[in-house]
Parts: C-alpha cells; structure tokens; sequence
C-alpha cells in the first residue's frame, strides 16, 4: 500500500497539490494529531475540528518546511498552533482567572498520593474537564513544554495568569485523582 512512500516523496506529493499524497500524509499521521488535539479540546467534536483545520493549513502551508527538524514535529507545532489558536478565537467564552498573588506559585510535587495507574485515555478525559484556561495552559507547559512567557504570549494573558492557571490545573486534577484513589480504598 501507501506504506512504501518515503516522506521526502510524500512532502514532495503534497507540496505539488495530490491529493493521494494529502490522503497518506492523513492517514499516517491522524491518531497522533488527533491525540494533541484531543488534549487541547473539550470534547471529540471540538477536537475531529481542530484537527481538520490544522490539515489544511499543513497543507497549504508544506511547502515552507525547511526540514531543519523533524518532519513530524513539525506537523506537531502547527497542530498546537491550531489549537491555541481555535482557543483565542473562542475566548470570549471562555473564562480566565487573574491572579497576581505569589503564594499561589508554589506547586509541590506529591506524586506518591496517587497509587494507581490510570489509562491515557481516562487522563485526557480528566484534562479535557478542566476549565478551558487551565487546561490550555497545562498542556502547553506539562506536555508541549511551553515556559510561561511563550504560554503567556501565545494566549495573550499574564505569566502570573498563566502560572495561577497552572496551578489550579495541577491543584484541580491532584484532588480528582485523590478522591478517586480514596473511593478505591473504601
């Protein structure tokens, strides 16, 4: 099947506008995309969405890539950018906390509450239930890696904000993940 195609050749495809091309980019790379998106997403539909967008603008936007990293991350970055943006578009509905207090900075790491191993899956079901700043800004800082600043920028809020956000979100999932460890004991 599609398998053979070598990326340079598949890069080369969409680049030209074949949509055969466009389809073996999709199939190879969806799960993972779709996975990004689902984390950014509240829910499958807002993400199947994201993601399509994020398709077309990595198809109309191929051509640009210098191949000075990886293809797939790449791919990532602009997915992410999709996101965030699809975000932004949205914020008017969405809700963000200001928050300029210093205490709240101090995030302590108490992993050894949580005994149980959960699935992917339910993590994502449990990310994709936080409020919309807090799950923006935890993806962006826990999973992709963002600082502060870039997160700060990229939503257009504070870095104290986006620190405060990252801190309920930690706060947030910390007491689900307790509560559910403690309804399993009992």
């Amino acid at each position: 099947m599609h398998k053979t195609i070598s990326e340079e050749k598949l890069i080369q495809g969409c680049v030209e506008g074949s949509r055969y091309a466009q389809k073996v980019l999709y199939e190879k790379y969806r799960t993972l995309m779709f996975a990004i998106c689902m984390r950014y997403a509240k829910n499958r539909d807002e993400a199947e969405d994201v993601m399509i967008d994020g398709f077309m603008k990595i198809y109309t936007k191929i051509s640009e890539f210098r191949k000075q990293g990886s293809f797939e991350g790449w791919l990532k970055r602009i997915m992410i950018n999709t996101a965030i943006n699809n975000y932004r578009l949205n914020l008017k509905h969405y809700y963000n906390l200001q928050i300029d207090d210093e205490k709240y900075f101090e995030i302590k790491d108490e992993t050894d509450v949580f005994k149980n191993t959960y699935s992917a899956d339910y993590l994502i079901k449990l990310i994709q239930e936080l409020p919309d700043g807090y799950r923006m800004v935890f993806n962006m800082y826990e999973i992709e890696g963002y600082s502060h600043k870039e997160i700060a920028e990229a939503l257009d809020i504070s870095v104290s904000t986006a620190k405060t956000q990252l801190f309920h979100a930690k706060k947030t999932l910390k007491n689900k993940l307790s509560k559910i460890n403690q309804e399993e004991i009992y």
